[in-house]
Parts: C-alpha cells; sequence; structure tokens
C-alpha cells in the first residue's frame, strides 16, 4: 500500500510489537511496497530487524455481513499453515514469527491482524511479470514441493470452498437501482461503472458457478496452496529463491497455483506433471483464472461500498477496477 493506515498509527503499533512479540522498537519505517497489506521495516534496539505486515479485516471477510473476527480467523489459518510448511522442511518459506502466544499474529486495534517476519535481504520482483524463464521455473520447483508436501503442512489451513470474496456486495452492486450509499468520492462513479456493464459482469458469474458446478463432479487432489504465486512474492536470497505473503494459503486443487504461472504454451503444465505426476485440468485452470478476475472486482467494489476519503490508494484501486470492469464485460460480452 502507498500509505500508512490512520488507524494504525505508530503509537499503537510498537507498544503491540512489545506486546505480543517482546520487540522493543528502535526505528519503524513504512514501506511502500506490495498491494492489499501494510508493511513497516522495524529496527530493535539490540540490533535486530523486523518486516512487520498489518492487514484490514474487512478485506479478510467472504461477505459484508461476517464479523472481523472470521476475517481474522481466516487470515490466522493462512499463516499457520506457512509455519506448518516450513515446520515440514520448506525453509523457502518465509513464515511468521510466533507471537508469544504462539499465534502466526495478533489482532492490533478492531481492524488489523498483525504478523512479524525475519527480516530478508535479497532481490525483490514486480507483480506483473517473471523476470526470465529461470524465474518461472525456480516458483514452479517451490510450489512443487509446496503441493507434495506431507499432510501436516495442511492441518492448520481451511479449504477453498471456491466462494468469492465479497460476492454479495458485487451482486448488489449490479442490481437496478441498487442506492449504494455516498460513503466517499468514489463510491457513486464505481456504483455507475458497475450499473453500466452489469449484464456481462453477471454472465461472467454465471460462467463461473457452472465452473464451479463441474469441478465438483470432479475428483481433486488436495493440496497447500500458495494462492498469490506471482513474481511479486518472490524473492532471490544469497540462499536461492523463498516465497512470501502466504496470507492467502489454502488447501485447495493444484490448479489454484498453476493458472497464473504457465506462459500459454503448457510448457509449465507438463512440467508440473512431470516434477509431481499430477497432470493439471484446464477445467479448474479456467476456473481459478476467471476467479482470480472476479475476485479483484468484487474486493475494489466492496472497498468503495465501505467509507473511504480518496486516498493515493482509492485512486489506484478505482483505476484497477475500471480496468478490470471493462475487461470482464468484453469477456462476458462474448459469452464466455
Amino acid at each position: 500500500m502507498l500509505t500508512p493506515p490512520a488507524d494504525l498509527p505508530e503509537a499503537l503499533l510498537v507498544p503491540a510489537l512489545e506486546l505480543h512479540w517482546g520487540i522493543r522498537a528502535a526505528s519503524v519505517r513504512y514501506r511502500a511496497v506490495g498491494w492489499g497489506s501494510h508493511h513497516w521495516a522495524v529496527s530493535g534496539e539490540d540490533g535486530s530487524r523486523w518486516f512487520v505486515t498489518a492487514d484490514e479485516l474487512e478485506n479478510k471477510r467472504l461477505t459484508q455481513a461476517e464479523p472481523l473476527t472470521a476475517g481474522f480467523r481466516r487470515l490466522r489459518a493462512a499463516l499457520a499453515a506457512a509455519t506448518d510448511l516450513r515446520e515440514c522442511g520448506r525453509t523457502f518459506v518465509v513464515a511468521p514469527v510466533p507471537a508469544r502466544d504462539g499465534e502466526p499474529l495478533a489482532r492490533v486495534g478492531s481492524r488489523f491482524g498483525v504478523a512479524v517476519y525475519p527480516f530478508v535481504a535479497g532481490q525483490s520482483f514486480d507483480w506483473a511479470k517473471f523476470s526470465s524463464p529461470a524465474h518461472r521455473l525456480a516458483v514452479l520447483d517451490l510450489l512443487a514441493a509446496t503441493h507434495t508436501a506431507p499432510p501436516a503442512a495442511r492441518r492448520r489451513a481451511q479449504a477453498d470452498d471456491f466462494r468469492v470474496p465479497h460476492r454479495d456486495e458485487l451482486e448488489a452492486a449490479c442490481q437496478p437501482g441498487d442506492g449504494t450509499p455516498d460513503r466517499g468520492p468514489c463510491s457513486r462513479p464505481a456504483a455507475r461503472l458497475v450499473q453500466q456493464h452489469a449484464a456481462p459482469l453477471r454472465r461472467l458469474l454465471a460462467r463461473y458457478d457452472h465452473l464451479v458446478a463441474a469441478a465438483r463432479t470432479q475428483s481433486s487432489p488436495t493440496v497447500l496452496t500458495h494462492g498469490e504465486p506471482h513474481p511479486g512474492n518472490t524473492m532471490l536470497t544469497a540462499g536461492g529463491w523463498v516465497l512470501i505473503d502466504w496470507d492467502t494459503a489454502m488447501a485447495a486443487p493444484p490448479e489454484r497455483d498453476l493458472w497464473s504461472l504457465d506462459p500459454g504454451d503448457g510448457s509449465i503444465v507438463d512440467a508440473y506433471a512431470g516434477l509431481t505426476g499430477v497432470t493439471p485440468r484446464p477445467l479448474m485452470l479456467d476456473l481459478y483464472r476467471l476467479r482470480w478476475d472476479i475476485t479483484d472486482i468484487a474486493v475494489d467494489v466492496s472497498r468503495f461500498r465501505r467509507a473511504h476519503t480518496g486516498t493515493a490508494e482509492d485512486d489506484r484501486s478505482f483505476g484497477f477496477l475500471s480496468s478490470l470492469v471493462r475487461q470482464a464485460s468484453d469477456e462476458g460480452g462474448r459469452g464466455g
């Protein structure tokens, strides 16, 4: 994110780090990196270095009616799975440092789940594209190692039930005369945008439901998945490649991690089959590809149905939403 959250100031964060992790912070610096979570680089009075992440629990809910506690539990399960995976010998996992109570994160204030990570030195990458074919193959190796981990690695992970987060709000926004309240500068423009493209958006949702129904008729292996293994969630360190940001980890079919990895020529799909003995299925790849797009739209629609002030993040999110809705409208207009 681009700016620190107003309701999680350093005056609240710093005491929480000491309370839950025993970290006495000497310096705290907000890092405008990544998207979706807030980050700080923290130096301890003892010279230790940490990377602190805070997630807004509203974004971890599946529906508007879910309490924030449900979002916290979902985030806790994902980070616990990362911890379990690392304990199963997958040292490429950058897992959170357990808090004093043994949990992988702590609730700070009413709206945030905070996790602490060891500081990792290495080369970071943009989320949009892999730096080289070797980079892509390295991530495939990490995913194959994740997917073939023993069952203990997913003992605390939640199972993917194919639900689209914030779908209820997207469907409400598609209804004629939705009457979205004016909660900030992007509320009405976002509502108009969705209304203008409501019909193709509903067709995309119907297409997704069709894929889910078909998927439920097939047997499918369940593995621990990262959820977002794009280049921005990788780092190249002195010890090799690592995977970061496990906040969306779930037990799911392997295609959840593979749909975005293949460059379009089938090479990664074939390579994955060679590594694991499991051949990814086109239906599941299509399902997860479509859910990614719908989820991005639904998350931003939800954002602008809540109170917001027009921050740099709001402006950027509205740009993303506009592009995604028009792209989805083109796809939905072709009938899927």
